[in-house]
């Protein structure tokens, strides 16, 4: 199995690597009790098309050498166009709502067969190294008990709730830290 190692993407090698990027989501999250998987070619197009243009937009991934974990996210402005892809805004977050900016975190998301060494803690730390000085939210799933639990672990707590506009109506549930 060898050694992970972690390495910070631009945006030009994210939409170099979505493919993979698309692989790794479709594949982890596929069969995940309470977690609805992403369709691939879907999911594609929005982490090219949507989440890797956001402004502040940071990725790490991990892998040995094929891609075995990534986590990412980036900057949405109070009022912003990110905050438009749901429908009710931020003031709902008491945790952000005063906020100018929040560091939004997808992932980390690692593959299944590598769980449980630290490769998603690894992830979730070096992401926010560079992005701890705002607060943060994370969407889980609400059956996503794995994702709960490490993002508890974490130091995250459940804020609230979005629902996305372009879902099936169900909403996700908001998670938030402060930064330290």
């Amino acid at each position: 199995m060898g050694t992970v190692f972690l390495r910070r993407l631009s945006r030009w090698q994210a939409e170099t690597e979505r493919e993979d990027v698309g692989d790794l989501f479709t594949d982890a999250l596929r069969d995940e009790p309470g977690v609805r998987a992403p369709d691939r070619e879907a999911f594609i197009r929005w982490f090219v098309d949507h989440d890797v243009q956001q402004d502040g937009f940071d990725m790490i991934v991990a892998g040995g050498p094929a891609l075995v974990g990534c986590a990412y996210g980036f900057r949405a402005e109070r009022g912003g166009r990110w905050w438009e892809s749901f429908t009710e805004g931020q003031d709902g977050l008491p945790a952000v709502a005063a906020a100018r900016q929040v560091f939004v975190v997808t992932g980390p998301v690692v593959a299944k067969g590598r769980r449980r060494r630290e490769i998603g803690t690894r992830l979730h730390r070096e992401l926010l190294s560079r992005n701890g000085t705002l607060p943060q939210l994370a969407l889980l799933q609400p059956g996503n008990a794995p994702a709960r639990a490490a993002f508890q672990s974490w130091g995250w707590g459940k804020a609230g709730q979005l629902t996305p506009r372009d879902a099936d109506g169900t909403p996700v549930e908001a998670w938030t830290r402060l930064p330290a």
